[in-house]
């Protein structure tokens, strides 16, 4: 038995959707049953605001959206911003000439949603395996923006270069390097695309300082706060939080930063993790 926390953080890709990237009737069950027991359900993702809006729907959730791996706080009711990071221009310049320097166009967020698009990119017809995979499945989601890589729109919050898992792991070494501390970087791969993405966002935003930003406003504690998640996005609010929970699907340097592992995402570990907490 564990301690019931009144915020329950929850990763979407690996996490609340299976493999084949389904909301189970379980876990959809799961969530509604964690908020009768007034365990109050944020969804805290890598994906952007648009692609997380769908779920909330399907989960009847009325509560804000920690999105783009912290960097966007958006309220799916009116979708008004609570919180929007924000890129130093200075810095998002010497950023993107960098990723040029390595060979890479950049994706940039901004937020646009009400606008009807999500992102920019220099151009959207491109040669590159990984980017025009992605480009592919977010048809009109992008605008282009011919200078993006040596004058970026206003209004950047974060971004992403994407390649092989190599390719981008050995940017995040030259990144770290080259920036240290003023950047909030990771790589991971979502399920849904080809490539692994090398995630860029300023100094400080994670999924957890996001978190904690609402949980403040909710006179809620960190030890009061369950997070659950699978891959390295997740590590500082499982880290953090009260109680930090690994799926069984997760990477093994996530399953070293929880407390306690559950089932895997195609094993409805979701809704065994309600079951721990409201029993």
């Amino acid at each position: 038995s564990v301690p019931r926390p009144r915020l329950l953080a929850v990763d979407i890709d690996g996490t609340l959707v299976n493999s084949r990237d389904e909301l189970t009737p379980r876990t959809q069950l799961a969530v509604q049953r964690a908020r009768r027991h007034g365990i109050e359900v944020v969804l805290a993702t890598g994906r952007r605001y648009s692609r997380t809006l769908p779920l909330v729907e399907r989960l009847g959730l009325d509560v804000p959206l920690v999105t783009a791996s912290g960097a966007l706080i958006k309220h799916p009711r009116d979708h008004r911003t609570l919180f929007q990071a924000h890129f130093d221009r200075q810095l998002l310049c010497s950023l993107l000439s960098a990723v040029a320097s390595h060979g890479y166009d950049a994706v940039l967020y901004t937020d646009s949603y009400c606008q009807g698009f999500d992102f920019y990119c220099p151009s959207l017809t491109v040669d590159d395996e990984e980017l025009a995979d992605y480009l592919a499945r977010n048809p009109g989601c992008g605008r282009e923006w011919p200078q993006l890589m040596t004058s970026p729109p206003d209004g950047v919050f974060a971004g992403f270069v994407t390649g092989t898992r190599e390719e981008m792991l050995a940017l995040e070494r030259a990144l770290a390097l080259e920036f240290g501390e003023r950047l909030s970087l990771h790589v991971l791969r979502s399920p849904r695309y080809l490539g692994f993405m090398c995630e860029l966002a300023p100094q400080g935003v994670t999924k957890w300082s996001g978190i904690l930003r609402l949980a403040r406003q909710w006179g809620v504690s960190p030890d009061e706060i369950c997070a659950v998640g699978d891959d390295v996005n997740d590590i500082p609010m499982i880290r953090e939080a009260g109680l930090g929970i690994a799926m069984g699907n997760a990477l093994d340097v996530v399953k070293q930063a929880a407390d306690r592992i559950a089932p895997s995402h195609d094993e409805d570990g979701l809704a065994q993790i309600v079951e721990w907490l409201t029993q």
